[in-house]
């Protein structure tokens, strides 16, 4: 692996966050400045968080750390993303995002313990 670009998490949640975004877009006015906004910043955080993760992949604590700070955006982004579809698409329109965020969270989250048993601390 020469970069987080290598990554499988890291592109899964780079696209998942040019899809939240999008759809965002075609939120209600009143929407892009509350959840709209609280969303958009969660879904970018994952990537961001694995980016800054792997910067810091010497320090496998650190690395993990990070990876953590990962795995609860998405949690964040999941849950935002079920009120958002709730309230704006009635629980019709966003299921294949929220299942793809969900298996996003698992990724991770396997990612994590891959880090934590195997990774080498040099």
């Amino acid at each position: 692996m020469k970069s987080y670009r290598d990554l499988d998490i890291y592109n899964l949640a780079y696209g998942l966050a040019i899809q939240v975004h999008k759809m965002t877009m075609s939120l209600p006015a009143y929407e892009m400045y509350e959840q709209g906004s609280q969303i958009r910043r969660s879904s970018k955080s994952i990537k961001d968080n694995i980016v800054e993760g792997y910067g810091r992949r010497r320090y496998k604590q650190d690395f993990i750390r990070f990876l953590v700070y990962a795995h609860s955006s998405c949690d964040e982004t999941s849950s935002q993303l079920a009120l958002i579809d709730e309230i704006h698409f009635e629980s019709k329109g966003l299921t294949e995002l929220i299942s793809e965020y969900e298996i996003l969270g698992r990724k991770i989250s396997k990612f994590i313990d891959y880090v934590d048993k195997h990774w080498n601390e040099n």
